[in-house]
């Protein structure tokens, strides 16, 4: 009996809380966009292997720029020329937050690089860094022998390949990995270099890499509703 009429006073508190949020709560003009859920929003929506396929049968029904829901947050959509322009260009200083979701949270040591960080200080400074010292003419140019030394490796692997199939997709890939790699870490990982012990081997490295893009790349429950992230549902931190 107290266990129910626990139960009973914990629903009627959340059921009055959410009255008294409705009511008070600003009236504001918001784009278009269809009814959310309780708890999971329009999540719903975007379910299956082909989510962009859905995102644009949205677009199709509510116009070049509506509202989702993704579990507690509202999410504002733009899809033509127009809204790219008003966000990217015109708004783009008011909108340049990242938002702070798990993949940037254990990826990038607390949203500590140039991806995940806060618009700030410390972005602006991250960003003259790597313009000036990794994206710059200069540093293009000198990098120019290791793009050129890797793309003969490749030309070479591929004359040696002649007659067989190979998969295109991975030795671009590879390719781009191996770039990379020698420009950041100053050495291919993505190959084995003679009999000296590594601390990390090619395959360690493709695969750390792919699970970097993965997490990266991921919708996880716990970043849409919050309250959930510490159970970590999708087993992915």
């Amino acid at each position: 009996m107290e266990l129910s009429t626990f139960a009973a006073l914990l629903l009627a508190t959340v059921a009055v809380v959410t009255l008294f949020r409705h009511l008070t709560r600003r009236k504001l003009n918001l784009p278009p966009g269809p009814k959310p859920w309780p708890i999971i929003g329009n999540l719903n929506l975007l379910a299956g292997p082909l989510p962009h396929r859905n995102m644009h049968a949205l677009v199709q029904k509510y116009g070049p720029i509506m509202q989702l829901q993704f579990g507690s947050f509202p999410v504002v959509v733009g899809s033509s020329v127009q809204m790219a322009e008003a966000i990217l260009k015109t708004n783009d200083v008011k909108l340049a937050d990242r938002p702070r979701i798990a993949a940037g949270k254990y990826t990038t040591y607390n949203y500590s690089n140039i991806t995940w960080s806060q618009y700030g200080p410390y972005w602006r400074q991250a960003r003259k860094i790597c313009l000036m010292e990794i994206f710059s003419p200069k540093r293009l140019d000198q990098f120019e022998t290791v793009r050129v030394q890797e793309l003969h490796a490749l030309l070479r692997k591929l004359f040696l390949s002649a007659g067989k199939p190979i998969n295109a997709r991975d030795n671009f890939s590879d390719l781009s990995l191996s770039v990379i790699s020698r420009l950041v870490l100053g050495k291919n990982y993505t190959v084995k270099s003679g009999s000296q012990k590594e601390f990390m081997s090619p395959k360690e490295f493709k695969e750390m890499i792919d699970e970097l893009f993965l997490l990266n790349g991921v919708l996880d429950i716990g970043d849409s509703i919050p309250w959930l992230a510490f159970l970590d549902l999708q087993g992915l931190y």
